[in-house]
């Protein structure tokens, strides 16, 4: 299987929840030999979408970033898409929704693959993730993906928060479960 990472948290592999995760998920994937690309959408070079429609929504972006020169290309060839993000003000961080903005160029090829939404947050309220569950399930209802599950890892504010949780386990048993 072919499977694209999208990581969008700024901060570096060492401090980061939702990195953690991605590479708990990324180890059990690659241990049942799965070819894995990952994004770092924090660190790449991407402009939003501006809404010219100059794609068509089936062609190239007005903007050659990264968006367009490295991660499109992998994620039409990819079997699943993993949209990994720490949670900021109750929904994905700003990196990650640039991506997400700029699937609009590739809408229907994009379309019917399967999914994956690793988060973080730092509250562990039962409605902390609401939001954002509720966004991540009508991105897959309208993109007719079909999602392989959810890490929803609240009460995940620092590194050892999350390394010493369940969280970690649960995304590396889907990855290995692929």
């Amino acid at each position: 299987m072919k499977i694209v990472v999208i990581n969008s948290s700024p901060h570096s592999e060492e401090q980061s929840t939702s990195r953690y995760l991605a590479q708990r998920f990324v180890d059990g994937a690659k241990s049942r030999g799965h070819e894995i690309f990952i994004f770092d959408a924090a660190n790449e070079e991407t402009h939003p979408c501006r809404g010219c429609d100059t794609c068509g929504m089936d062609g190239d972006c007005i903007f050659n970033d990264a968006i367009q020169t490295k991660l499109m290309p992998k994620m039409l060839e990819a079997d699943l898409l993993v949209l990994v993000t720490p949670l900021y003000y109750f929904g994905m961080s700003a990196q990650l929704k640039t991506v997400v903005d700029r699937f609009y160029s590739r809408t229907t090829r994009l379309n019917n693959k399967k999914s994956l939404l690793l988060a973080t947050a730092w509250n562990s309220a039962d409605w902390t993730m609401e939001a954002l569950d509720n966004h991540y399930e009508t991105l897959v209802r309208y993109m007719n993906w079909n999602s392989v599950g959810k890490v929803l890892a609240t009460g995940s504010g620092t590194r050892s928060m999350v390394e010493n949780s369940e969280f970690g386990d649960a995304a590396y048993k889907i990855g290995a479960s692929l």
